[in-house]
């Protein structure tokens, strides 16, 4: 990347970049409790 691209609104683009990143991550995580807490209640024979 020459100094001429990176600027400011790379900056912005980057930290953009890296919240979607953690809102994605933290939305699969909780996919994955789910279906989790969702199997252990199966199994247990929760009615």
């Amino acid at each position: 990347m020459t100094p001429e691209e990176k600027g400011p609104d790379q900056d912005q683009v980057r930290a953009r970049q890296k919240s979607r990143a953690i809102v994605t991550g933290l939305l699969l995580a909780g996919l994955v409790i789910l279906f989790y807490a969702i199997t252990i209640a199966k199994i247990s024979g929760g009615h």
